[in-house]
């Protein structure tokens, strides 16, 4: 039900027939009708626009009481540029009105949609839990100040893979996997971002939205592999960057990873790299954590007979990030394994890739060294995503082939002998410390 407004399509990027554009005076509102299984708590999702630079403020009431008043909902930079803005209250059993009420002249913002989380309080949720993530010391750190480690899937290469990753998949890795943080790989090469920037820098932004729904992390991964050098791709990872941390600045669950596996560059190099792309990332979202590769394909060196000493000697000049390591436990074992020991002891690290295979992401499972990794990163509070979330034919890819097709992503059924450990491994409780 809409009142003091209008159904419109004239702005690029709504979902459905339209959006509603509430008339430049209080009091208009619009209305959703909601139907909850259960009472209990919920997370309330409004999609908006709002192209103007001041607040558009509206109260927002379940069934006649006021459960948030004067919600801010800021601007978003264009009428074609959509946000979410959250409130939770609490729901009955049955039938529900949720509505969103303007409260000054302006009006309200341009309202989208309304998404719906019922049954589970949004404080079990990681992203809502922990809020704004920040780098203490050596360690990820939530908005209390406290340690955490999240973990997490990474996706396979969204221009071949996208089909892995929708609703249904995306549900199963919330609550059925229990993971705190998707990692969004979005390969620059490789028939990936260069050759249609529009649509993959689309994609991106419908994931993290995806990503936000669930209460989850969005870890976004620019996928340089080919070349190695990232400051061959720095035009590029600029107006990348710019646009995705501009239009989600108001998020809190939004990380950047700007280089994925460097190799065949020097430290020196990635270091330029970074004190580069960091900036310009600050200047769109300034409390945005953001991670950077390390040298040797994420190795800390060590596949290219250096080691994390060229990192200790020659630190990135910023604050708040972290460097990434990667591993195949398969292929990456004492030499791997004592280098990220050492690092861990002096340097900001999270493990971005990592799989139970060879690094080729393929070949036999060695679980017994993932799992020696698993509980040094545990037992350090060292955040992890494993490759990768897919159905490709290769062992490390969890599901088994041809269940991207479909709409079963629950159980241990689905998935290959990789999918199952990891799962397993990732449905034990979070710690997550408030206080």
């Amino acid at each position: 039900m809409v009142a003091g407004g209008a159904t419109e399509s004239n702005h690029a990027g709504y979902t459905g027939s339209g959006f509603v554009n509430y008339d430049n005076a209080p009091g208009g509102y619009v209305e959703f009708t909601v139907t909850a299984a259960a009472a209990g708590q919920a997370t309330l999702g409004f999609r908006y626009a709002n192209g103007t630079t001041a607040n558009r403020p509206v109260d927002v009431s379940v069934n006649g009481v006021v459960r948030a008043g004067g919600v801010p909902f800021p601007g978003t930079g264009a009428w074609s540029t959509w946000r979410t803005a959250t409130v939770t209250a609490p729901l009955v059993a049955g039938v529900n009105r949720v509505r969103a009420t303007a409260t000054t002249t302006a009006g309200g913002p341009n309202l989208d949609r309304l998404d719906v989380t019922v049954g589970t309080p949004a404080t079990a949720r990681p992203a809502e839990v922990n809020g704004q993530l920040r780098v203490c010391g050596t360690k990820l750190c939530n908005r209390y100040g406290k340690p955490i480690q999240l973990r997490g899937m990474s996706t396979h290469g969204i221009q071949w893979y996208a089909q892995c990753v929708k609703p249904a998949s995306l549900d199963a890795l919330a609550g059925d996997w229990g993971a705190d943080v998707l990692r969004i790989s979005m390969y620059v090469q490789e028939d990936g971002y260069e050759t249609d920037p529009r649509r993959f820098t689309d994609l991106v932004h419908g994931y993290i939205e995806e990503a936000t729904r669930r209460g989850l992390y969005a870890l976004v991964d620019w996928h340089q592999l080919d070349p190695g050098d990232p400051n061959a791709n720095i035009a590029l990872a600029r107006t990348f960057f710019t646009e995705v941390a501009a239009r989600h600045r108001d998020k809190t669950n939004v990380i950047y990873d700007i280089a994925n596996e460097p190799n065949n560059v020097s430290w020196a190099g990635i270091k330029s790299y970074a004190e580069q792309m960091i900036p310009v990332i600050r200047a769109q979202d300034p409390e945005a954590v953001v991670f950077v590769g390390t040298h040797g394909w994420g190795s800390l060196g060590i596949s290219d007979g250096r080691s994390e000493q060229d990192i200790v000697n020659n630190p990135i000049n910023a604050t708040n990030f972290m460097y990434t390591f990667h591993f195949y436990a398969a292929s990456h074992q004492d030499e791997y394994f004592a280098a990220l020991t050492r690092a861990a002891a002096r340097l900001p690290i999270f493990v971005t890739e990592f799989g139970t295979q060879t690094y080729t992401g393929d070949g036999a499972n060695d679980f017994a060294y993932s799992q020696k990794y698993l509980d040094f990163l545990a037992a350090n509070k060292i955040g992890w995503t494993n490759w990768n979330f897919s159905d490709d034919f290769r062992s490390g890819a969890v599901f088994k082939e041809g269940t991207c097709a479909g709409s079963t992503f629950t159980g241990t059924g689905v998935l290959k002998p990789a999918g199952q450990w990891i799962r397993e491994r990732m449905r034990t409780p979070d710690d997550f410390p408030t206080s």
